[in-house]
């Protein structure tokens, strides 16, 4: 007990649940066939059971002790699993919690109506602040069986896929929820995305429905959602409904698709019969840029994304029952699937769901949320921290902040600056404050500083502990695992966690070639990682042509393709660069074909056409026209000597002799120093 309560009480009920709690009835469990056994580090000789050191040792040395007994106390089954896991790395087969039954929504919203019917789960805080709605659990149970009863009365079944392209609401989590009880799989589209990245989903997944609404309200805009729909299926042969619900009073146009969603869920009833679901089930697919052009649909089975995601929500952040859960990330981003929806909802907690925008009205709209709402937890982005440091502390200091206790942070590398304002004006320094590192892929936080031993140090700017179960291992460019402290690597994981993403979609070879190939028998990140002497991680960034903008991941073969389309331009190159607000931006090299006069013309019609095929977040900060790119014999562009031309005016070239013609440095210096002097006299 001493052990247990010198962590933390988040470690500390969780550890009094691992701690010699026999199998109940109809558990015999069989320890997995696992070929990861490579483990670093032993338990220390001091832990004492129950402690901190000791959770994570055995996290990582007998993961079967470990997440067993956790997932049999933690979830509702409706049928028990017979083996914990059973994964190999070097084929990417992924398994955890075989022969177990159970139904997602009964864990989010039947269970906790059983308790207690009347608790908050949601609280929308709408555009407009101040007209904030809260909905019960027994309310959202009953929403979400309304709205899976309507799915099946248009024929969709389990196994089905359902786009979803919704903002944050209420509605949009009862249709992630209803698709979850009926056994259909939810793929939901972040509602900034174009039409065509719209289809082009919906496609992949091949699916039979789409639900939207009318129009989404965003910073006091509004966003014609129903339109871009209309748009994206009229390329979309698979899909069968549209099921249209209403956000404002605007009338839309509706045709032979479409059905109106709130009219048909009153017909409905209340209740809904959950389907049985195999703990590897698909859940849902959610699709992410990687460093070709194609976006890929990541899969998250049930159980095991279910379990990480209850579990890392309640002890990184240090929920508490009652504590009401604020995290301002959209739905469409896993983020909002894993610390919006599922976690805190698995959780029973009452978690916010942050329609606006962090600068509406004004840029003082997150604290005199929090202070509203009386937030506990609040986890958002460093991008909108850098944004808000802009408009000074008065903003923060004009609202009552005291009901908060962690702050987190999430998307991107948080700098140091940022770090530092919201630790000491948004936090008052009283505030823990977790810098959390994780992917669409892991499907939960991976590296943040909590949990740990009760009050130990956290550093500015630092993802620091992995989490239970998580093993990371930092690789050179040969290959080799690279010991001891202040080292610097591929960011790799070396053995199996039940959150993790299982395939992509429709494609498993390239799930195996994207994350297992680079370092066979190891999970690769794509990020780097600096390990320091004290054995802490801290991310240094993508190792490979993905960005990072204003915490959305986009790869720079997606923007490049958008471009490639345009008549007068034969070759793109696009680059990330550092940016004081959005973390990175884009910043694209073009060659335009010798007969092009209007140069402009051409430039604003490239970023429209990525507008248009991504979303606006894509279009390039800078469009550079050059006679020629950088190449070597093989004709490979070499990005890296463009990223050193805008960073560090081609200072440091490093090794160039594998370029084709070294002089094209020069000229695309001095097209470089022009543009900059143009810009200099505009602005």
């Amino acid at each position: 007990e001493m052990a247990a309560r010198s962590l933390g009480s988040g470690v500390g009920r969780l550890l009094r649940g691992l701690q010699g709690r026999s199998g109940q009835s109809g558990w015999s469990l069989s320890v997995s066939r696992s070929t990861a056994t490579r483990l670093p580090g032993c338990v220390p000789a001091a832990a004492q059971p129950g402690s901190y050191p000791a959770l994570s040792a055995q996290a990582a040395q007998e993961p079967a002790a470990f997440w067993g007994p956790l997932a049999r106390d933690t979830l509702v089954w409706d049928t028990p699993y017979h083996t914990v896991w059973d994964c190999d790395f070097r084929t990417g087969k992924i398994g955890w919690f075989l022969g177990g039954q159970l139904n997602v929504s009964v864990n989010c919203l039947d269970q906790h109506v059983q308790k207690s019917p009347e608790t908050i789960a949601l609280i929308w805080e709408r555009d407009e602040p101040g007209t904030e709605v809260r909905i019960t659990y027994r309310e959202l149970l009953e929403t979400t069986c309304r709205l899976a009863n309507t799915l099946k009365r248009h024929g969709v079944h389990r196994g089905d896929r359902v786009a979803i392209y919704m903002p944050v609401s209420p509605l949009a989590v009862a249709a992630m929820l209803a698709c979850a009880r009926i056994g259909a799989i939810h793929t939901v589209v972040f509602a900034g995305f174009s039409a065509e990245s719209l289809a082009g989903r919906i496609n992949d997944a091949k699916c039979k429905a789409v639900i939207t609404f009318n129009q989404g309200l965003r910073g006091g805009r509004v966003v014609e959602l129903k339109k871009i729909v209309d748009e994206a299926v009229k390329s979309c042969p698979t899909v069968q409904h549209v099921l249209v619900a209403h956000r404002t009073d605007t009338k839309v146009p509706m045709g032979s698709l479409d059905i109106p969603l709130e009219q048909e869920m009153a017909k409905e009833a209340p209740v809904c019969t959950p389907e049985s679901m195999s703990s590897e089930d698909m859940l849902f697919m959610l699709y992410t840029s990687g460093s070709t052009g194609t976006p890929k649909g990541l899969v998250h089975t049930q159980a095991g994304y279910l379990l990480y995601a209850a579990m890392t929500h309640k002890l990184v952040f240090d929920y508490q029952p009652g504590d009401v859960f604020g995290c301002v990330a959209d739905i469409g981003w896993i983020t909002g699937h894993s610390y919006v929806v599922y976690g805190p909802l698995c959780n029973g907690a009452t978690t916010v769901l942050f329609e606006s925008t962090p600068v509406y009205p004004d840029a003082g709209r997150y604290w005199e949320t929090v202070q509203r709402l009386k937030i506990n937890q609040f986890y958002g982005a460093p991008t909108a921290v850098r944004l808000l440091l802009k408009y000074g502390d008065a903003w923060v200091k004009k609202y009552d902040r005291s009901s908060l206790r962690t702050l987190g942070s999430v998307g991107e590398p948080i700098n140091h600056e940022a770090w530092e304002w919201l630790h000491k004006v948004v936090g008052d320094g009283r505030c823990t404050l977790v810098d959390t590192w994780w992917q669409t892929e892991t499907g939960g936080i991976c590296i943040a500083p909590r949990p740990s031993e009760d009050g130990a140090e956290i550093l500015p700017g630092m993802a620091m502990r992995p989490f239970f179960g998580i093993v990371p291992v930092l690789m050179d460019e040969k290959g080799n695992v690279l010991e001891g402290g202040d080292v610097s690597g591929a960011l790799c994981i070396s053995q199996a966690w039940p959150g993790m993403a299982r395939t992509i979609y429709g494609d498993h070879q390239r799930f195996v070639d994207a994350y297992f190939r680079a370092y066979p028998g190891y999970y690769f990140t794509g990020d780097g990682a600096h390990r320091t002497e004290g054995g802490y991680y801290q991310i240094t960034g993508r190792m490979d042509d993905v960005i990072n903008i204003s915490g959305h991941r986009l790869g720079t073969a997606e923007i490049e393709d958008a471009m490639a389309d345009h008549p007068a331009v034969p070759e793109t190159a696009v680059i990330g660069y550092p940016h004081d607000i959005k973390g990175e931006a884009a910043f694209a090299f073009i060659v335009l074909k010798d007969n092009i006069s209007d140069e402009n013309m051409v430039v604003n019609e490239l970023k429209l056409s990525v507008a248009t095929k991504i979303a606006k977040y894509a279009v390039p900060d800078q469009i550079l026209v050059v006679k020629r790119l950088p190449k070597t014999r093989s004709g490979k562009v070499m990005r890296r000597l463009l990223r050193k031309i805008i960073t560090s005016r081609g200072q440091d070239l490093g090794d160039t002799t594998t370029l084709e013609d070294p002089s094209v440095i020069t000229e695309i210096l001095s097209a470089f120093q022009k543009y900059e002097e143009q810009r200099a006299a505009t602005n």
